[in-house]
């Protein structure tokens, strides 16, 4: 049975981590809804997290490496240190900056009270309005060559609210893109390539402590299980999700948040789910 629930959630992960609906909000939810009813955690989130993460190299990997490779021979002088991909590889990593050091203060708060189902629903609810405020008002004309310092910390600071389940790394970030006046599609292929350094590092660190405090719920095994699975179904997620976008607004995943996040509280209010 825990093998049957661990695949499951993984393919709850391979479907919500590249969608603005967040996965962790959906980890929490069915969790809840299965045999075991229990939380999966943090840590299994985190770690299955490196299964969507690694679809994510391996669609853009082209791009992963011709920024790796530019910004390397930048460092030697062999490229101009204001060649674009060069300058997102900086972006990169001082976008990810916020969320190591939140992540890092924050640890036991976002292992415990965050994870609290009243705040996963408001969260929803919340971050889908805004999602479509910025939707709405922003002038999307913005494209990755207009990105700045700035503004790269700025997204990553809005990454770094996703450490918080309901907020939705991907919609954090996008949402933000869309408020400062880039392209949907612009917008998210940032978003993407932002959250690699951070979901491969609090995934390994949470494999790191998994050999000393191993996971309640699931084994290694079952979480490995897991992991793959969301791998493959996130490949498939993250074509769809690019073409949406291009032609589509984020119209539905707002509906759906927010719908998502009222049922949440009314099951909350009846006593129909505990907290």
């Amino acid at each position: 049975m825990n093998l049957l629930e661990a695949l499951l959630l993984g393919i709850v992960q391979g479907l919500t981590e590249f969608l603005p609906i967040s996965s962790s909000a959906h980890l929490r939810i069915v969790g809840s809804f299965l045999p075991s009813g229990e939380d999966p955690g943090a840590a299994f989130t985190a770690i299955t997290q490196i299964g969507t993460e690694a679809a994510v190299v391996v669609f853009f990997w082209r791009d992963i490496v011709r920024i790796v490779s530019h910004w390397f021979r930048s460092l030697t002088g062999k490229l101009p240190r204001n060649d674009p991909d060069a300058r997102m590889g900086w972006l990169i990593i001082i976008g990810s900056i916020p969320i190591v050091v939140l992540g890092l203060l924050f640890q036991d708060q976002i292992e415990s009270v965050l994870r609290s189902l009243w705040i996963v629903a408001v969260m929803l609810i919340v971050f889908g309005i805004l999602l479509g405020i910025a939707d709405h008002v922003g002038a999307k004309r913005r494209t990755l060559n207009d990105l700045t310092y700035p503004h790269g910390i700025a997204y990553g600071f809005a990454q770094a609210l996703a450490l918080i389940p309901g907020v939705s790394r991907s919609g954090g970030t996008i949402t933000m893109g869309l408020f400062l006046g880039y392209e949907r599609a612009a917008a998210a292929r940032y978003a993407f390539l932002l959250a690699i350094p951070a979901v491969f590092g609090s995934g390994f660190f949470q494999i790191y402590k998994s050999w000393d405090e191993p996971n309640q719920h699931f084994s290694f095994g079952e979480t490995l299980a897991a992991t793959g699975i969301a791998f493959v179904v996130a490949l498939g997620v993250i074509a769809f999700f690019m073409s949406w976008i291009s032609k589509r607004s984020f119209l539905p995943f707002v509906i759906y948040r927010v719908l998502l996040g009222t049922t949440l509280l009314v099951l909350l209010g009846t006593g129909v789910l505990t907290a």
